[in-house]
């Protein structure tokens, strides 16, 4: 299939050709434009074409009282053809806002992969910094933990209450050996083990595990729903561009823009009213797609507006090491304490004397994906979002409007133009126009449309259920408390307001504030 500039470029070579041999085409005495036209447009001579006017009674659709240029298997090619333009104008007329939806889909992935890989860099700093002694020890569970922040992130079945659980279960046993009891370790994996189980028992961290649940929750979440959507507007959108048209639809399309042909008429265009009649029964189906994808946009943008603060995933990524720095400094204030609780519950070690491994942490990570810098918020995730549905909301109506557009922009000949009925060249088209959707097409003179369309019915299924999470997962003014479900899943509720305990107002270590910038790197 050709692609839109050629298209393009080809209809107007088609207008130009066809313009040339308009004096010839009243009173028909020859079909060589026809010929010449039919050749240029279906690539290549074909056998058996009229080189004058016919009788045409073996013609399915093109069936004219006149003489005709074409034959059975000419009609059959145009009618491919005819099929072809209209996948062709639907794509060409899509192709903006498919960009759009890709584009950033593919810009906020790369975003939300450095921002991962940012976060990591800090943590491990802390770390190499601050607690060099256990830097190394701790590097794989802060792999293990941004690794699985990015699947979650990405669509994986994978639980943020098991990760964020498991990242301080592997804190706890460095904590314990290297500020709480400093100096000694036991040699058995067994004693490191208990350790570990007993840490939610014992909470030496308080209630920061919660509370990087609790962030992480609100705006991983949140963030993966946004990028699902995005991802399946792109899915709409590849739908609708490659639609199959029913057998009513292709014999209207043939007859609207390539029958004229068959009776020299290549310069004609349908007339405005004729084109609406057939491209609205045609795409009657799709524009069934109009109030689901009005309301997924501004569902997108409900929720594009309430990631901010500790629902901005920026935010919480950023400022994930300050939270660990206060859980590791909670549990060195209560050290004695906690040591008295282990040994209650795994008893003293067999203490054998160990040298601590030194960090190396390399620091040349953060030379790769994203510059952090300050850019007086010009350039973070949140702006970018915002950004994005300002454009967006230009499209709400566009599965409506999109038959209108098609004849307006791409079909139809211009206002108080002679124009082509279905039958003949006329001053105007007299039918009755029917309106967009399945129940307007009952009175269509040009195409019935019958049943349902099952693959957009499928589509439209899947509008409504990612309409539901978009709007599940905005905050509005209550926030999400997580609980475990039945499963061991984690599942959200709404309650009170936010106060400092669930982390909003940062750290008391301080926070990091930084900006975004996409920067393109050579391949």
């Amino acid at each position: 299939m050709m692609d839109a500039q050629t298209w393009r470029v080809g209809r107007r070579c088609l207008l130009l050709l066809a313009l040339v041999g308009f004096t010839r085409s009243e009173g028909m005495q020859s079909c060589e434009e026809v010929r010449k036209l039919f050749q240029w447009r279906l690539v290549g001579p074909v056998k058996g074409l009229p080189d004058s006017p016919r009788a045409g009674p073996d013609l399915q659709v093109c069936v004219a009282k006149k003489p005709t240029c074409c034959t059975r298997k000419m009609e059959e090619r145009y009618q491919i053809a005819a099929r072809q333009d209209m996948q062709q104008v639907l794509q060409t007329s899509s192709s903006a806002l498919k960009f759009l939806i890709s584009r950033n889909a593919a810009a906020f992935q790369e975003t939300l992969e450095t921002l991962i890989r940012q976060a990591e860099n800090y943590t491990s700093i802390l770390f190499c910094n601050t607690y060099r002694n256990m830097a190394l020890e701790a590097a794989a569970s802060i792999q293990e933990f941004f690794t699985d922040v990015g699947l979650y992130l990405f669509g994986a079945d994978v639980n943020p209450e098991e990760f964020v659980n498991r990242f301080f279960d592997s804190l706890f046993p460095l904590v314990y050996n290297h500020l709480i009891n400093p100096g000694v370790t036991d040699s058995s994996l067994e004693y490191s083990e208990c350790i570990r189980m007993a840490r939610r028992d014992i909470s030496p961290f308080g209630n920061i595990p919660q509370r990087v649940l609790g962030q992480m929750g609100r705006s991983l979440l949140p963030s993966r729903t946004f990028l699902q959507a995005l991802n399946l507007g792109i899915e709409v959108i590849n739908t609708t561009d490659h639609l199959r048209f029913s057998k009513e639809c292709s014999r209207a399309l043939l007859r609207m823009q390539y029958c004229p042909h068959c009776q020299g008429l290549t310069f004609s265009k349908p007339c405005m009213g004729y084109c609406l009649n057939v491209v609205r029964g045609c795409l009657a189906h799709v524009a069934e797609l109009n109030p689901h994808w009005h309301t997924y946009i501004r569902s997108l943008e409900e929720l594009s507006d309430a990631m901010h603060g500790t629902y901005d995933v920026e935010h919480v990524l950023l400022n994930f090491h300050l939270l660990v720095n206060d859980a590791v400094m909670q549990a060195h204030l209560d050290g004695q304490k906690i040591l008295e609780q282990v040994y209650k519950i795994c008893g003293r070690p067999v203490r054998t004397p160990t040298q601590s491994p030194r960090c190396s942490f390399d620091g040349s990570k953060e030379k790769h994906g994203m510059k952090i810098s300050t850019r007086n918020g010009e350039e973070t995730l949140a702006n970018r979002r915002k950004e994005f549905i300002n454009s967006l909301r230009l499209y709400r109506t566009f599965y409506g409007g999109l038959a209108d557009q098609l004849c307006v922009n791409e079909l139809a000949a211009g206002d108080g133009r002679p124009c082509w009925s279905g039958e003949d060249i006329v001053k105007s088209y007299t039918q009755r126009v029917v309106g967009n959707g399945i129940k307007a097409q009952s009175g269509n003179p040009e195409v019935k449309v019958k049943g349902t369309d099952p693959v957009i019915n499928q589509i439209i299924d899947k509008l409504k259920h990612v309409i539901q999470l978009l709007q599940g997962r905005s905050p509005k003014p209550s926030k999400w408390e997580l609980h475990t479900g039945s499963g061991g899943g984690m599942d959200e509720q709404l309650s009170g307001d936010c106060d400092d305990e669930d982390g909003c107002g940062g750290s008391g270590s301080g926070e990091v504030k930084r900006t975004l910038k996409i920067t393109d790197y050579p391949g």
